[in-house]
């Protein structure tokens, strides 16, 4: 599937979200809906996401005609169909004559019918009705020639909750899933350090879900709470997965939603053919758009690295969103940049929400390729129309490639959850924010980066940078300790190496205190009490954050606090530790000490951007690579992107193609605003 990456299908997919079962009383709309997705440039749907209602109107009476017709009338017009599971909404008929299929909230309320991803995870009635439709889908559909693959459900607990269901079924599953973890009460109790608050467990039953009805304040408790969550809602979607395989050997998705605090993505990708997800920017809302260009390059870069393999971009909007408080159109360009953005760190496809609006409810005003009026006759139509043509002008040099990092970044679901539960130095600490802060710095210098959490390979890469690496889970020192022996480099920071997998703290030394070369002591959140900086190579960084107070224990100490009463302790060392070496940055600060820092990490390693060019502030590059064969050169193209307002100049050090003009280029070129040219070595 690296060539092809769903079914049939051989270019880069441009579609989206098509929802026919709201107009089958309009025949002409859906005729209309045929002739415009051509003219857009539109090769694949995906349809049936939110049709349960209509596919089974009535328990046990199936209705898959409409649909039947429908697949069949795009695959005759050479569009191709991703068929989703109906799970994301139920209908009115389940959750009126099954009251358990809904979820129960932490105070023990059972919540009323409706809205989405409203079911309980463990009732037996929700997943025996769940299996019913998704097997009839696939015994009808799963061999037609139109069809290149499943979408199971939509935005798995993504509804405003946290995925949770606190009913009895759901207690009694998180007894038993503790059961298999401990073994005992007496390593439940140890784990979660029970003495605390005199909570001792003495019998299975007491045992509950974290909630603020009763216990919310053991952290092992509350750590092994999402654990669960996440593997309940996991194990649901297994047995989605299960239904559709059972009539069907296409490949099987479900869309994700960027840093998802709920879910364990990593956990998730290992039940997944292909990763993809639904991406929507805030674009325009800021002074510029950088922040929000590094948030997003970040959040593709974690779906590429879930697998290690290219992906979809399956939701995105051409136009506007309708959620936020204020939603602003995408100005002209932008939406044809952030799609190829999205290309240019791993996707394969380019997918809206939605083909065309609705008239009525919720996301009546959410962009969409078609408006509620004016056909083909609107901006954002020309504007999809106009990318859909340039998908199919680099599709032959871009699928079958991918991003190929050396330079990794670790970011783990669970440490994420025991850092925003901590109660320590400074409660709004935000590991999401802090670890995209350690992105920015390489996404501005042109650097593609992997991220695996504690559990992921190291091998793979020369570099790794763990930010706020709290908790260091079971075999992770080992791992690290390895990587730097044999010749790695590994950066890391404060407040990391604080506590074990069952969130209780270290004593003694630093688990990788030989590796570091130091002694931790204290941590400050000095915040506006003092100002501090960080002098590193004859140059003062502002600290944004948290201070580390560190002793070197045999590092080469590389820059030091300023201010405060820690003025001359170490801010930033460097250890050799076998053929490799280990950096540790004691404080947070501003990026361009980072930036500073990974030059000249990057320049030692020959890491730096491989596109040969100077580039301006707000222009960033992406790499693509085709797996070289038989220990030839491997074919790369780039994506030089232009994220300002105003027109950049960067300076080509070399000659290169312009992969759709043909046009070769060197020297001094200027990029117009949110502009993308796509390139290959001239």
């Amino acid at each position: 599937m690296e060539r092809r990456i769903m079914g049939n299908f051989g270019g880069i997919i441009h579609g989206g979200d098509y929802n026919p079962d709201q107009w089958l009383d309009r025949p002409e709309i859906l005729e209309e809906d045929l002739q415009l997705m051509k003219r857009a440039n539109v090769n694949c749907v995906t349809l049936g996401i939110f049709a349960w209602s209509r596919l089974e109107p009535e328990e046990g009476r199936y209705d898959l005609e409409w649909l039947a017709g429908i697949i069949q009338r795009l695959y005759e017009n050479g569009i191709y169909t991703i068929l989703a599971t109906p799970t994301g909404a139920m209908p009115q008929w389940l959750t009126g004559k099954y009251e358990e299929v809904l979820q129960v909230n932490e105070y023990g309320v059972r919540n009323f019918p409706g809205k989405r991803h409203n079911y309980c995870p463990s009732s037996p009635v929700m997943r025996e009705k769940t299996r019913q439709i998704d097997t009839r889908l696939a015994e009808r559909f799963g061999s037609h020639p139109g069809v290149i693959g499943w979408h199971i459900s939509n935005e798995i607990g993504g509804n405003g909750g946290d995925g949770a269901c606190h009913c009895e079924h759901c207690q009694n599953a998180f007894r038993e899933w503790l059961r298999e973890k401990y073994g005992s009460l007496d390593r439940l109790n140890a784990a979660w350090w029970t003495s605390f608050w005199s909570h001792t467990y003495t019998d299975w039953s007491q045992v509950r879900s974290a909630s603020a009805r009763g216990e919310d304040l053991v952290h092992g408790q509350n750590l092994d709470w999402k654990r669960f969550v996440d593997s309940r809602q996991l194990d649901f979607c297994r047995e989605e997965i299960r239904a559709v395989r059972s009539h069907s050997t296409l490949p099987v998705t479900a869309n994700m939603m960027e840093f998802f605090y709920t879910f364990n993505y990593f956990r998730w990708a290992k039940e997944l053919d292909i990763i993809s997800w639904d991406s929507y920017p805030d674009w325009h809302s800021g002074a510029d758009e950088l922040r929000m260009a590094a948030r997003t390059a970040a959040a593709h870069s974690l779906m590429r690295s879930l697998k290690k393999k290219s992906f979809l971009l399956m939701e995105s909007t051409p136009s506007v969103v309708n959620w936020r408080q204020i939603n602003r159109l995408k100005r002209p360009g932008m939406h044809a940049l952030s799609s190829l953005q999205a290309v240019a760190c791993g996707s394969d496809s380019v997918q809206y929400f939605q083909w065309r609006k609705s008239r009525g409810s919720s996301e009546k005003y959410h962009g969409a390729v078609v408006d509620h009026r004016n056909g083909a006759d609107t901006r954002v139509f020309r504007e999809v129309a106009r990318l859909g043509e340039r998908l199919e002008k680099i599709a032959p040099k871009v699928v079958g490639t991918c991003n190929r990092p050396r330079i990794a970044m670790v970011f783990d679901w669970e440490n994420w959850w025991a850092v925003q539960d901590a109660y320590a130095v400074d409660n709004d600490l935000d590991y999401l924010e802090t670890f995209l802060d350690f992105f920015r710095p390489l996404w501005e210098m042109g650097i593609d980066v992997d991220m695996v959490d504690m559990e992921g390979a190291l091998d793979p890469y020369s570099v790794v940078i763990a930010p706020l690496n709290y908790m260091y889970r079971k075999g992770y020192a080992e791992r690290v300790r390895a990587f730097v022996s044999r010749g790695g480099c590994y950066i890391t920071t404060c407040w990391s190496g604080e506590v074990d997998d069952s969130d209780l703290t270290f004593t003694g030394a630093h688990p990788l205190e030989d590796v570091l070369g130091i002694r931790t002591e204290e941590i400050d959140a000095p915040g506006g009490y003092c100002e501090n900086s960080v002098r590193y190579h004859g140059t003062d960084h502002r600290i944004t954050g948290l201070c580390g107070l560190i002793h070197a224990k045999g590092a080469e100490v590389l820059a030091e606090y300023q201010n405060d009463f820690y003025k001359g302790y170490p801010a930033l060392t460097r250890n050799v530790y076998g053929d490799g070496e280990a950096y540790y940055i004691a404080s947070i600060n501003e990026g361009s000490f980072l930036k500073e820092l990974y030059g000249h990490v990057l320049r030692e390693r020959g890491l730096e951007c491989g596109l040969q060019v100077r580039l301006a502030e707000g222009v960033t590059v992406n790499e693509r690579s085709r797996a070289a064969e038989d220990g030839g050169q491997s074919e790369k193209i780039w994506f030089l992107q232009n994220f300002n307002r105003e027109p950049a100049s960067v300076e080509l050090l070399a000659r290169y193609e312009n992969v759709e003009t043909g046009e070769m280029l060197n020297g001094t070129i200027e990029l117009p605003p949110f502009a993308c040219v796509v390139l290959m070595e001239g």
